[in-house]
């Protein structure tokens, strides 16, 4: 996460250099820099997030016109939790802005925040995984383990964003 933090920051041009030097300003444009980190770092979970929630809508398709209706539910389970997921990875209010002016986050807390960031990012690639083993299971005895294996791979999404958001309710 430092990453996307110093590649956003590596381009302000050199007026918002100048101005971070001066005092009061600083502390102001590291908050825009990491609204902007956290901005882009959003939209690149959200969309890897879409992709995966397509390729689930995709399957309920194929599952649909091969007759397959019973299982419909249980899919629609996880393409509703994972639909909340990204919903909520969407709306969420960018870069931490009150809360730097309310409450003064030190660098431990914000790198708490950004591992969780990390985990998100990390979710996507087992709800991809989830939905290969869906995809393959289909027509086999093991469709129903992998329905319950997206399902709960969605929820663990939804509980992730939720605990990252517990640390702005309580000060991390």
């Amino acid at each position: 996460m430092g990453d996307l933090l110093e590649r956003v920051m590596a381009q302000r041009d050199a007026l918002k250099k100048l101005i971070a030097k001066l005092p009061g300003f600083k502390g102001y444009y590291e908050r825009a820099d990491r609204r902007s980190a956290d901005k882009l770092l959003r939209e690149t979970i959200s969309d890897k997030f879409q992709a995966q929630w397509a390729r689930l809508s995709s399957i309920q398709r194929e599952l649909i016109a091969g007759g397959h209706i019973e299982v419909m539910d249980e899919i629609e389970t996880g393409a509703i939790r994972l639909r909340q997921f990204i919903d909520r990875v969407k709306t969420a209010a960018y870069g931490y802005s009150g809360l730097f002016d309310a409450t003064k986050i030190n660098e431990a807390e914000l790198d708490k925040v950004y591992q969780y960031d990390l985990t998100l990012l990390e979710l996507a690639d087992e709800i991809a995984s989830a939905i290969d083993n869906l995809e393959a299971s289909i027509g086999s005895d093991g469709l129903p383990a992998a329905i319950r294996n997206v399902n709960q791979k969605a929820q663990d999404c939804l509980d992730a964003f939720n605990q990252r958001s517990e640390l702005f309710k309580f000060g991390g």
